[in-house]
């Protein structure tokens, strides 16, 4: 359990593969990066993991602007590269057919981000710089001696660089052991649902 523990946090993220998934959903997808240039950066200095290269603030600000996009949706390696190849696209699919077949409002979505290196506050920054009112980050969580597979889903309304956790939800825990990831995206859509209406 503890190899497999050590495994989860040191395995790179398929950032190849985990795009064309994303793609396959019929989402635009962009690929960043944290200011922490490798694993041993990110392990040793967590700030370097919240915020964004250089490379990356270019890509971002070189976007024409948009009008508000209702949500943004920020996939990171986190601490569990495994927590997030296995359970981000299931989630995000289950979260898609929901928000297409929602009656009440409809949804629109800014591109897809996928960040290497990166931890729960860098969604403010891309959140904001998207123009999103809301955005959710899906990042692999540390890993339990149980658990090296668990994802994570933080969502933040109004996203800024600054915010602090308190400022967030969290759902935890995301995997077909603990909160599968169909259970966890009708939650993520019901409470996505409310913050919107109360802004």
């Amino acid at each position: 359990a503890h190899a497999k523990a050590r495994d989860a946090v040191h395995l790179p993220l398929d950032v190849g593969g985990l795009t064309d998934a994303l793609r396959a959903l019929g989402l635009e997808v962009l690929s960043l990066h944290s200011a922490a240039v490798d694993r041993h950066a990110y392990l040793q200095r967590p700030d370097l993991g919240r915020r964004l290269d250089a490379a990356s603030q270019a890509v971002l600000a070189q976007r024409p602007a948009t009008q508000p996009v209702d949500l943004a949706l920020v996939v990171a390696d986190g601490l569990s590269a495994l927590g997030v190849m296995q359970n981000a696209v299931p989630l995000l699919q289950h979260l898609l057919a929901l928000q297409r077949a929602d009656a009440v409002q409809t949804w629109s979505l800014a591109p897809a981000v996928v960040v290497e290196q990166g931890r729960v506050a860098i969604g403010d920054p891309i959140g904001a710089a998207l123009n999103a009112h809301t955005v959710v980050v899906l990042i692999g969580e540390r890993p339990g001696l149980s658990s090296p597979d668990s994802l994570g889903l933080y969502f933040t309304w109004a996203p800024r660089e600054g915010l602090s956790d308190a400022q967030r939800n969290c759902i935890s825990n995301v995997r077909e052991a603990g909160l599968s990831p169909a259970r966890a995206a009708r939650k993520l859509h019901a409470l996505l649902s409310r913050a919107r209406a109360l802004r």
